[in-house]
């Protein structure tokens, strides 16, 4: 981090700049990912040993998500480890065949290509993954996807090939068992990408797409796992996910509070520098508690994940996914506080870091469900 990628920030930024494209892939990540390499820091996500991978636990590989959070638009995706392909990586590692792994997995694995996960559509509330209405149905050899998705990660991207699709092959089938997953490769005939989504006003580079699939076809072959599987697939994919997310914001967060730490110790107002203010000294101090509060919640996650499997700790998983985006945006708002105008100005990165943060609040499930998961396993105690 210190040697390459905090220096490679700069450069980035050039990079993008020069590009005018906000899709552009910066040349830049390409030698980091090669340096990353070299020292054996890629794919250390995956906890499933492979042949391309040692595998790592879930509790070993917390600290360095959070390491890599401090640079969130490089140093993930320069160790391979950026979402939404981990996720599309575990899926493929655990239900996929042998030929889905040779075609998908593998230039996944090797940095090769990008993926997107196509699960939440416009029409409905997508917090409650049985609402989804795109049909994938069964003609003959082929499945046929008619559907509407939106917030597409990583779909804007050239670099992206492959899309794992959520949809309903059994409608009136029982309601987690109506749900199946198919590969969809990106440039299937009848898949149109309508448009990148902003995220208050930013583009991310590799984009949140809003997806049309109008009489897309693709082999029976490309389905993932069973059909009517999908729901638990799912299920099964978004456990680590948040644990990568949760420590991500934490890093985030401990670079929010470097940067106010150094602000108000260089910035003077009314005869004295602002960290000898008192509010000052009561923000720095309560966002130290706090992050470190959500690192050992995020870290017990982790280890329950490891000991007694993704079912077993899914409240604790909930809680985390609460307080660590919660907690990361408080101290990134103190952060802007303490830097004035300056903050909330495309000078700093702390505006961009707020806005990306914000959009956790909704990734791989809003806080009101995940409390909801809480406060339903404490009131079963009474019952």
């Amino acid at each position: 981090m210190d040697r390459h990628v905090y220096p490679a920030e700069p450069v980035y930024a050039e990079q993008m700049a020069a590009a005018g494209d906000p899709h552009f892939h910066p040349p830049i990540i390409e030698v980091l990912k090669a340096e990353a390499r070299q020292r054996g820091l890629w794919n250390l996500f995956l906890p499933h040993k492979t042949q391309w991978t040692e595998g790592l636990s879930n509790l070993d590989y917390a600290p360095l998500a959070e390491i890599t959070g401090r640079s969130i638009g490089l140093a993930p995706e320069a160790l391979n480890c950026a979402a939404p392909d981990t996720g599309n990586m575990e899926l493929l590692t655990i239900f996929g065949t042998a030929e889905q792994k040779e075609q998908w997995l593998q230039p996944l694995l090797e940095g090769e290509i990008r993926s997107a996960y196509a699960m939440t559509e416009p029409e409905v509330a997508s917090s409650d993954a049985t609402n989804i209405a795109c049909r994938i149905e069964r003609r003959g050899d082929e499945y046929v996807i008619n559907g509407h998705k939106w917030w597409i990660s990583g779909a804007a991207s050239d670099r992206c090939k492959l899309l794992i699709l959520m949809g309903k092959t059994d409608p009136d089938g029982p309601k987690h068992q109506q749900q199946s997953m198919v590969l969809v490769p990106l440039d299937t005939p009848g898949v149109t990408v309508v448009r990148d989504l902003t995220v208050f006003g930013y583009n991310d580079r590799e984009g949140h797409c809003e997806i049309l699939f109008e009489d897309a076809r693709v082999p029976v072959t490309n389905l993932l796992g069973d059909e009517g599987s999908g729901f638990a697939m799912a299920q099964a994919r978004l456990g680590p996910g948040r644990i990568h997310h949760c420590m991500r914001c934490i890093g985030m967060a401990e670079r929010a509070l470097e940067a106010m730490c150094r602000r108000v110790r260089s910035r003077v107002a009314f005869g004295k520098t602002l960290a000898e203010q008192g509010v000052i000294q009561e923000w720095i101090a309560d966002s130290r508690i706090e992050i470190e509060q959500a690192r050992l919640l995020t870290m017990k996650a982790a280890w329950l994940m490891d000991t007694v499997g993704n079912k077993g700790a899914r409240v604790e998983i909930s809680a985390i996914k609460v307080v660590a985006p919660n907690t990361a945006l408080r101290v990134v708002d103190r952060a802007i506080q303490a830097h004035g105008g300056g903050g909330v100005s495309g000078d700093f990165p702390l505006a961009a870091m707020y806005a990306g943060l914000r959009t956790m609040r909704f990734a791989d499930g809003p806080d009101e469900v995940h409390r909801m998961q809480v406060a339903r396993r404490e009131l079963r105690r009474y019952e």
